[in-house]
């Protein structure tokens, strides 16, 4: 197989269309449509391998497809040449970055995007013919199509630039949905024949993104499950547990946060060695993790932690400053005195603006804004908290979240800054472990 399109056409009801090229069978064309019972009816086409002669298909089992080809390492790059016109560049990148992770989370494979040169990945928003023989045909037609491993455009993802794209809503095509197919087969999955699995060839909008268990062991059949923790030496255990006590692994009903921060869409909660994953609002499964799980080389705790607007992810601690491009350790460690700033710790870092270019430095009852294209802090003399109205005069973490709001912590506890109104909303603060894991509050927490 050398690439695999989605198709759809809006004829009565919706359906859709997958085409298969071959290398020696030729072309196929897959059309699946839904009703308004949800009835759709299967592929005109099998989609799994025939089964050997003289065997029986009556008991096989369905399972995943392989399309014969695998990547021969497991530390992956991307880049994307042009994006969508109807998404912001950050968006795309958040949604791109979450596609693959669903495939990173269950294997040892990293993804780490990179803004030029070469890429194993390359990802394009295109229109019609372009290249590769597979034209796309304009709004409402082919979808996108991936070339698989070990073949002449190997890594190669193209979107149909004239989709009406969009993420998190059926209200157009979801770029989160169809990316995440394809990656699937940019590492070598076919189509299965396993209803609501991710590399079924049945287009559905369903959320939250995951893979089914026919997807996990496909992925896992060619490139093997997550590489563990290291194993601490008992040595190390006793180290960890008696004379570091601050490196056991803290509970998030009762932790007060060293940073907090969004990163790739995904909100990071670090305590510690660890590093709690919130998607949609909800804890991922695997966490709480070592944050070097994600970020080799991070040191052992964070003071505070940001992502800038090409997407790098700062990670403060101390007098010195890392920064990655995805997992991948692009800088540090430097000390924070290259920024304008004075050798005491950062307590918080708090990315401002829907462009991420505003960054807000915190410590001490002050506060610095920061250039991060400039490297260097507007000015080298703070200004006061009072203008930050109703946050308390020290803060352990900060971060906003996706519709603009900001959110300062201290404690156990957390305040919500109005962007409009310049203010903490009324309410507030409130429990950090109540509201963002579902803990239950303690008689003696105060609202």
């Amino acid at each position: 197989m050398i690439a695999v399109e989605y198709r759809m056409r809006k004829v009565g009801t919706r359906v859709l269309c997958f085409r298969l090229y071959a290398k020696v069978t030729g072309l196929f064309v897959f059309c699946l449509g839904w009703t308004a019972h949800w009835n759709p009816p299967r592929c005109g086409v099998p989609d799994l391998p025939a089964l050997p002669d003289g065997q029986s298909g009556r008991n096989r089992q369905k399972r995943f497809v392989l399309s014969g080809g695998r990547w021969e390492k497991t530390d992956l790059t991307y880049k994307i040449i042009r994006f969508p016109w109807q998404l912001g560049n950050t968006k795309v990148r958040q949604a791109i970055a979450e596609a693959l992770t669903v495939w990173s989370d269950v294997t040892p494979l990293t993804f780490t995007e990179v803004q030029g040169g070469r890429a194993d990945i390359v990802i394009d928003f295109t229109r019609y013919w372009h290249g590769d023989n597979l034209p796309f045909d304009g709004p409402g037609g082919i979808l996108a199509h991936a070339f698989f491993p070990k073949t002449h455009r190997e890594g190669d993802v193209h979107f149909d630039y004239d989709e009406t794209w969009t993420i998190g809503n059926n209200l157009g095509t979801d770029l989160l949905q169809v990316a995440a197919h394809e990656f699937g087969h940019v590492l070598g999955l076919q189509h299965t024949g396993v209803s609501k699995s991710l590399m079924s060839p049945f287009y559905i909008f369903r959320y939250p993104l995951s893979l089914s268990e026919d997807d996990k062991q496909g992925i896992q059949y060619l490139y093997g499950k997550p590489k563990p923790d290291p194993t601490p030496t008992p040595a190390q255990k006793i180290h960890d547990s008696f004379i570091c006590p601050q490196f056991v692994q803290p509970e998030a009903c009762d932790a007060d946060f060293d940073a907090v921060s969004t990163i790739r869409g995904e909100l990071f909660f670090f305590k510690s060695r660890y590093v709690w994953r919130l998607r949609s609002g909800k804890l991922q499964a695997g966490y709480p993790a070592l944050a070097s799980r994600h970020w080799q080389g991070i040191p052992s705790s964070v003071d505070a932690a940001f992502e800038d607007s090409l997407g790098n992810i700062w990670f403060f601690q101390g007098s010195q400053y890392w920064i990655y491009d995805g997992e991948r350790r692009i800088s540090g460690p430097a000390s924070i005195t290259e920024l304008g700033l004075s050798a005491s710790p950062v307590q918080a870092a708090l990315m401002w603006g829907t462009e991420k270019n505003k960054i807000y430095f915190f410590k001490g009852g002050s506060y610095w804004r920061f250039n991060p294209g400039m490297r260097q802090v507007d000015n080298v003399y703070p200004r006061r908290m009072a203008d930050w109205r109703g946050i308390p005069q020290e803060i352990d973490a900060a971060f906003q979240d996706e519709f603009g709001f900001a959110y300062f912590l201290r404690g156990r506890h957390y305040w919500k800054f109005d962007p409009v109104q310049v203010k903490v909303l009324e309410g507030y603060p409130r429990l950090i472990g109540h509201d963002f894991f579902g803990c239950l509050p303690s008689s003696n927490s105060f609202r």
